[in-house]
């Protein structure tokens, strides 16, 4: 279904291409880039649920949002039901338009503490968390996850069930496992089965690097949605080019390095007004590098 609008819980979007929950990368000035290149959605980086609870400035200032941006989904972590309950509702606080619970970073110190993906290795706490934040919450809930722990727990679409037995109202998932990270490809067709298993929303998510590949995945998989992550990095124009692809099905020309100068001092400039000189000059060294690869000097 190319190009559709689509509803979340209550929340009703005009699109179906949205930008990912990346840690590091998916803050408020990137979200606005990529909100201005035609993102329908954007989801923040992933908070603290512990953090949260415990009101630690910089875990509330990765939530900090302004109007432009909007619609927005905040997403927290956390392996504590009664935790992840609390920061729910902190969060609501923040009027975000939802709530995404990451059970699919891989990261080894989100891991350690029984959160991420490590939360797969328990489906039935994974049921007692989405119970307990689904009563503590009105906001659209949605799920991040992975196929599962490894290639041995491959249980993606048992929790799929389990979320929409909950009350989650979306479910994204990245078909790789926690033991494959980035590595290899993702299994689209994991994504294709868990949309025939469930009725609510589901978001395709891994290796959609350019149009074609946003094309590709809604045939293949019949997903709602597609989640731009790591294709965005220093290519935020994906978002229309992947618009202007399905509406037209012309492919559209790459930016000029002239265009993509402007973009980056955009980019440069949002982030020094929202972090100040010295941590937003200090942010953007990793984005110049993808802006700038394959292009004059720039990173190789």
């Amino acid at each position: 279904m190319p190009l559709s609008e689509i509803k979340i819980g209550n929340l009703k979007l005009s699109g179906n291409i949205f930008l990912a929950p990346m840690a590091g990368i998916a803050n408020l000035p990137f979200r606005l880039i990529a909100k201005r290149f035609g993102a329908s959605l954007v989801f923040s980086e992933l908070s603290s649920s512990e953090a949260l609870i415990r009101n630690g400035k910089k875990t509330f200032d990765i939530l900090r949002t302004i109007p432009e941006e909007k619609p927005v989904i905040f997403q927290i972590f956390g392996s504590n039901p009664d935790s992840l309950a609390e920061a729910a509702r902190i969060v609501q606080e923040l009027n975000p338009d939802g709530i995404d619970i990451n059970m699919g970073c891989a990261v080894k110190k989100v891991i350690k503490s029984g959160s991420g993906v490590a939360l797969m290795k328990n489906p039935e706490k994974i049921r007692e968390i989405l119970k307990n934040v689904r009563k503590a919450v009105s906001l659209p809930l949605t799920i991040k996850i992975r196929s599962g722990w490894n290639s041995m727990s491959l249980n993606a679409i048992d929790i799929s069930m389990i979320a929409e037995d909950e009350g989650v109202d979306a479910v994204t998932i990245h078909p790789r496992t926690k033991e494959q990270m980035f590595s290899g490809k993702s299994d689209w067709s994991l994504i294709r089965t868990i949309k025939q298993k469930i009725k609510i929303p589901v978001i395709g998510s891994g290796d959609i690097t350019n149009c074609l590949d946003a094309e590709r995945m809604f045939d293949e998989t019949g997903c709602d949605a597609v989640m731009v992550g790591r294709g965005s990095m220093g290519k935020p124009w994906i978002f229309r080019e992947i618009k202007e692809y399905l509406a037209s099905g012309k492919i559209p020309d790459d930016p000029v390095p002239e265009e993509i100068e402007k973009i980056l001092m955009e980019h440069f400039n949002l982030s020094i007004e929202f972090f100040g000189q010295r941590r937003g000059a200090e942010m953007m060294k990793k984005q110049i590098a993808w802006y700038t690869k394959g292009f004059y000097r720039g990173s190789s």
